[in-house]
């Protein structure tokens, strides 16, 4: 039986880490786009979790739904919605940064097989 870590792809652990980061993104802009929305649930994905399934082994999508979570509010609004700007702003910002170091990786990955392939 293989190890699925070893089974990562070209860009091994990188390519799964800006999947998840791309899907964090999305979901936390949703929440910082329904701010305002009566009974809103802010979710997040909790990207360790996430990383880990996938390294060993589940799908993008089986990872993703492991790894969402209500996030729990720490002023609870009248009308039902969970979302704290602030908090979303910070884990978007966090994320953005995590997004462009994996990007910078997977950059620096694909300018040493194009090394390779010039004969370098």
């Amino acid at each position: 039986m293989s190890d699925p870590a070893s089974n990562t792809g070209l860009f091994g652990v990188h390519g799964m880490a800006l999947e998840l980061r791309s899907q964090r993104m999305g979901l936390i802009a949703s929440n910082i786009a329904n701010a305002a929305t009566p009974n809103y649930k802010a979710r997040d994905i909790d990207f360790n979790t996430a990383l880990d399934a996938r390294i060993k082994g589940a799908s993008q999508d089986q990872a993703t739904a492991a790894a969402v979570q209500y996030r729990v509010p720490v002023m609870p609004s009248l009308d039902g919605n969970t979302v704290e700007m602030g908090n979303e702003q910070v884990a978007f910002s966090q994320n953005a940064v995590g997004y462009a170091s994996t990007l910078a990786f997977l950059s620096d990955d694909v300018g040493e097989v194009k090394r390779a392939i010039k004969g370098e």
